[in-house]
């Protein structure tokens, strides 16, 4: 196939940064999307110019690294998709392609498609963890829990932070990235005793990172690539105003 590609370059975060356009011939249909842009970028340097800054890593849609927004879509046009596991037998040929980065405050870009995502990682730092002391691991069957939980608990640990539910969200909310953090953890026993200070301190952290208020629209669930539920945005709410009650002044 022959692609035309229009991809974000930006300097820095305060580059105003601008489009630009790069014909992309004989593409295979059983490339990934990074596959293409790792041939585009080869040519470019071939050529003596500047490669296009993008994220990746395991390439096998569980780090959460890849992170484009694709023709108006995080992820591109396949559902519940990662970027890196999009193949370009989406597309068709003498398709024009968008590329843009994650476009939210609390995402500052670094260059490029590549932005700075630590706001999360601070969030997990408020609260995302349990305090145990470690040792030998313990049997799996050691504490019993219902399988209607452990189910819903595995669900929400699906999320794996890649942050297009911010991007696709027109608030720029990551309420349902910290929502399934916190849920993981609610719906276990090991959760228990820290429940109520987890769930004040990551709210607390994600309204101080500037992300924006959570209305409801569902955006985030429909572009999120491990269809994460809007039920623990529910659970969330639920968690933050018992926790408000019960806290101590």
């Amino acid at each position: 196939m022959n692609l035309t590609l229009k991809v974000w370059r930006q300097k820095n975060a305060k580059d105003a940064g601008h489009f630009e356009t790069f014909p992309v011939s004989d593409v295979s249909k059983d490339m990934s999307f990074l596959e293409m842009f790792d041939v585009l970028n080869e040519r470019l340097i071939n050529e003596g110019k500047e490669p296009i800054a993008f994220d990746h890593d395991c390439r096998e849609g569980i780090c959460g690294m890849c992170s484009m927004y694709i023709n108006g879509r995080a992820h591109g046009p396949w559902d519940e998709t990662t970027t890196c596991q999009l193949h370009m037998r989406a597309y068709n040929d003498g398709d024009t392609i968008t590329v843009e980065p994650w476009r939210a405050n609390a995402f500052p870009v670094i260059k490029d498609l590549t932005v700075d995502r630590r706001s999360f990682d601070r969030i997990i730092e408020a609260g995302g963890y349990i305090s145990v002391n470690t040792g030998n691991a313990v049997d799996a069957n050691a504490i019993p829990i219902n399988k209607t939980d452990a189910d819903a608990a595995f669900a929400a640990a699906a999320c794996i932070g890649c942050g297009a539910c911010v991007a696709a969200c027109k608030n720029s909310s990551a309420m349902l990235f910290v929502s399934a953090k916190v849920s993981q953890l609610a719906l276990l026993p090991q959760g228990q005793p820290e429940r109520q200070e987890r769930a004040l301190n990551m709210v607390a952290q994600m309204d101080k990172e500037g992300f924006g208020s959570c209305t409801n629209t569902g955006a985030c669930e429909a572009e999120c690539p491990k269809g994460i539920s809007l039920t623990n945005i529910a659970r969330l709410n639920r968690e933050f105003i018992g926790a408000g009650f019960g806290k101590e002044d």
